[in-house]
């Protein structure tokens, strides 16, 4: 329970990869709720992504802080590479997202 009395609930932030079905490009991002956020991208509400709709949640890593999956977030962009992307996907269990 907090000060106020109230239970905390359990916070999660989570780094993301989306891959675009239009043309197989990715996007990297981090959110607070993943799912609405998903959501966002394929109902076009976001700039950098309404153009390449649908999209299809590829990968994902969970956070207690949003200052760690803005960290992660920024080391694979920094990565550049198409590659490390591919790689991080085909380690990730498909089972988990789909249980999402």
């Amino acid at each position: 329970m907090n000060r106020k009395g109230r239970k905390n609930k359990a916070l999660m932030y989570f780094t993301y990869i989306i891959k675009s079905e239009s043309d197989g490009s990715f996007y990297i991002g981090q959110c607070k709720n993943l799912h609405e956020r998903i959501q966002r991208h394929n109902n076009s509400h976001s700039k950098s992504t309404k153009s390449k709709v649908p999209w299809q949640l590829v990968y994902y890593e969970s956070y207690k802080t949003r200052v760690e999956a803005v960290k992660r977030e920024l080391t694979i962009k920094k990565q550049k590479s198409r590659i490390f992307i591919e790689e991080l996907i085909s380690e990730f269990p498909v089972n988990k997202i789909e249980g999402l």
